[in-house]
């Protein structure tokens, strides 16, 4: 074979070789222009965000809640500085030996870090995690002396709620609870996230979004164990607005006091603008329970009580209004002109209507009596005969116009309406007419009649301040003393009834107090001039075993009144011995009059009287 032939052999062998190198450079060329598309263009964010958070964490800073203050600057709710406990899940790489080191350091359920890591993880991956709120004293000195036991794991300044004078206006106010999943899920509170607390309940919920604020947030720079180094940039958090309530701190707490170890509720207003001066319910409970997250036990006895102290009673408390609706009674009869103040009937002490016998009070009777006289002494008799003239649908009707059976639109959730029936009502209810024989209970504010405390203060007010009926108020104002929004009265409604007309339920609304005879003279106050009523509902048909609701409204001075009371005490049978006393110690303590002495007591005056 000639050299020219190996030659050309040689050439073509080469040739064959280099060509299938060039394809496997150019698959391998491919491959890895792919890959690097790969990494840089679909996983290059995630890779970028790990590789920053291998040198940098984003923490968050909480917001500065909105402080709560009463009527008079006077601080109800603060903050005070706190420590939060978080995990960096990235920086912590032996999380069983730090899991156990924070069980022997601060008795940190393990189990409940590695549910919060695993739910976080989820969602937020690359961030610290919350895992204890709250830190004391003790438990912070521990977590900072071992922290180099403790690789990603850092506690953060924070603030935690103080609710300065403990279960004062706790239904009012409200409490403060950790976020769930689901209100996460809902977009109610923009910017909140797990292990984050709202207001749960009362004014700190209603106003969540006011008072909290916005979160701000701060970019560290960190170690290989997670500890930080120096703060790169910094976002300052927003404070929340503060908010001053209608109420009177000193007022509220004389409510509150009143209430001890009884069942009931107490609401004070302006009758001229509707402001809330003081709103009690008892049983109450303590909102720092909730602040640093509520024992079990704890949580288990204030929800599965009988006695419900979650119930705020002054809104979502529904009674019979007793003789407290006789004041409605009064007002329809004389505006549809069925009675007028000088007719009088004879109570001999009970009622004969159809197959039943309907009582008074007063067992022997009131003898003859007329308007001026029923209404101060409550007789029943009478107003079962004014029921019979007038009518469910008349009677309803006054009772609407003076905001009862309908919520008030105050400024808190869980609000009743109440019941004022009618035909219309028990037809759709219960799917048979109304009977007359009920319009005979209705008239003394039994039957189905209900009110919550609140309207039954509202009540009052209507007829002492010239017929306006007023949506209550609980917010005064919200900001701070330099730029803050006003709170303006809001009129709901105005009586349709004549002057004379109001003058003359007014005129027996204060004999009620301050005329012998009356039931409400317990309610009586030296320095100035009590109106008001009494009330005794039954809470369980005829049932004698059980004590009667007792009720009292009130309102003073009357003739410029400045503060309308009522007072609910469930079980307490006599609205003029168990209600009336506490509705004037708040009117005294309002109004500004020292402690005087008790006027004695005669035979014939109200005191004696234990009928209503």
């Amino acid at each position: 074979m000639s050299s020219s032939g190996f030659d050309q052999i040689s050439v073509e062998a080469l040739n064959r070789r280099l060509f299938f190198v060039t394809i496997f450079v150019c698959i391998v060329f491919i491959v890895l222009v792919m890959r690097l598309w790969f990494l840089q263009g679909i996983n290059g964010r995630s890779y970028k965000l790990k590789s920053e958070n291998n040198r940098t964490h984003v923490q968050r800073i909480p917001s500065f809640r909105g402080l709560i203050l009463d009527r008079n600057g006077k601080i109800l709710v603060n903050n005070l500085p706190s420590f939060d406990l978080y995990i960096s899940p990235e920086d912590t790489q032996d999380k069983e030996r730090v899991f156990e080191n924070l069980k022997t350091l601060i008795n940190l359920d393990p189990n409940e870090v590695r549910t919060r890591l695993k739910k976080e993880s989820k969602t937020n991956p690359y961030e610290s995690v919350l895992v204890k709120k709250n830190l004391t004293r003790e438990e912070l000195v521990s977590i900072v002396t071992n922290s180099f036991n403790l690789p990603g794991v850092t506690a953060e300044p924070t603030h935690k709620r103080s609710y300065i004078y403990g279960d004062f206006a706790a239904h009012l106010i409200g409490y403060l609870g950790e976020i769930n999943e689901k209100e996460i899920a809902g977009g109610q509170y923009p910017g909140s996230i797990s292990g984050d607390y709202i207001g749960k309940f009362g004014v700190e919920g209603r106003l969540q979004n006011v008072l909290n604020g916005k979160s701000g947030g701060k970019k560290v720079e960190v170690d290989a164990e997670g500890r930080q180094l120096q703060v790169i940039t910094k976002d300052k958090a927003v404070s929340g607005q503060s908010i001053s309530l209608t109420i009177d701190k000193d007022l509220q707490a004389l409510a509150d006091t009143m209430l001890k170890d009884k069942t009931g509720a107490i609401v004070a207003m302006d009758p001229q603008n509707g402001e809330i001066l003081a709103m009690a319910s008892s049983p109450s409970f303590d909102p720092n329970a909730f602040v640093t997250g509520i024992d079990k036990s704890e949580l288990k006895r204030l929800t599965s009580g009988t006695d419900s102290p979650f119930q705020n009673r002054a809104i979502s408390g529904q009674y019979a209004p007793g003789s407290v609706f006789k004041i409605v009674m009064a007002l329809a009869g004389l505006e549809e002109g069925v009675i007028t103040p000088e007719d009088s009937i004879v109570c001999p002490g009970s009622y004969d209507f159809g197959n039943r016998t309907y009582h008074c009070w007063k067992e022997g009777g009131h003898g003859s009596v007329n308007l001026h006289r029923a209404i101060r002494e409550s007789c029943d008799v009478y107003f079962y005969k004014l029921g019979r003239k007038l009518g469910i649908e008349k009677i309803a009707y006054y009772a609407r116009m003076c905001g009862l059976g309908t919520k008030t639109g105050i400024e808190l959730d869980s609000e009743k309406s109440g019941l004022i029936p009618n035909n219309e009502w028990k037809l759709k209810k219960y799917g048979v007419a109304w009977q007359p024989g009920e319009t005979i209970s209705a008239s003394i504010g039994q039957s189905f009649d209900l009110v919550t405390p609140l309207q039954a203060a509202r009540l009052i007010s209507v007829i002492f301040n010239g017929g306006k009926v007023y949506q209550p108020k609980i917010v005064k104002w919200i900001g701070d003393e330099k730029n803050k929004s006003q709170s303006r009265p809001v009129l709901q409604g105005e009586l349709k009834v004549k002057r004379s007309t109001l003058e003359i339920v007014k005129n027996g609304l204060i004999a009620v107090v301050n005329e012998a005879g009356g039931t409400g003279g317990r309610a009586r106050v030296k320095q100035t001039v009590v109106a008001g009523k009494t009330g005794s509902a039954q809470v369980a048909g005829l049932d004698k075993k059980i004590k009667d609701n007792a009720w009292f409204v009130g309102i003073a001075p009357a003739e410029n009144p400045k503060i309308a009371v009522a007072v609910i005490i469930e079980k307490g049978e006599h609205g003029g011995s168990a209600a009336g006393p506490l509705a004037g110690e708040l009117i005294k303590q309002y109004l500004g009059f020292a402690e005087e002495e008790k006027t004695p007591v005669s035979q014939d005056t109200p005191e004696s009287v234990e009928g209503d």
